[in-house]
């Protein structure tokens, strides 16, 4: 593909920006490694150094959207960002309330509604292992991590 449609475009800059956490205009390495794994990839921490230092054309230390555009241009996957979008639909679906996190209430409801309710030992079970970093609540990226490992080992893949 030489050129990305312009719809493409916006939804990979709405990916950076969402894991843009300081809203600086660039990814460090951490920001990096989460905006990877929502994508459902598990780079190690030396695949992540090389793979920002190859990215980094400036060499500041950070990735800078275009930087992250060249990087992924000549591999850019629709499959990717549709997954990306369809990915976000079905968190929109559980956070009942849409204030960009699905609480405990929410999964409860939304999991009874597909018809699985749950017992209050699965609905905790789920929230600890979905809530990484321990606020509660489940946040958009702590939703497509647990979904990308959901799908790795449901297919049995052990990505490095």
């Amino acid at each position: 593909m030489s050129a990305l449609h312009s719809d493409q475009l916006k939804q990979l800059k709405d990916i950076f920006m969402r894991f843009d956490m300081d809203s600086d205009g660039s990814l460090t390495q951490l920001e990096l490694a989460a905006l990877l794994r929502s994508l459902g990839l598990k780079p190690s921490g030396d695949q992540l150094h090389v793979l920002l230092s190859n990215m980094d054309a400036n060499g500041n230390g950070f990735v800078e959207f275009d930087e992250l555009v060249s990087a992924i241009l000549p591999n850019i996957s629709e499959e990717v960002l549709i997954n990306q979008e369809q990915l976000l639909e079905l968190f929109r679906s559980f956070d009942r309330d849409g204030n960009g996190y699905i609480t405990a209430a929410e999964l409860a409801g939304s999991m009874s509604k597909m018809g699985h309710p749950l017992t209050y030992r699965e609905l905790s079970d789920m929230m600890k292992e979905a809530d990484i970093n321990g606020d509660g609540v489940i946040s958009f990226n702590e939703f497509a991590s647990v979904l990308a490992k959901s799908a790795t080992d449901f297919l049995g893949l052990k990505v490095a």
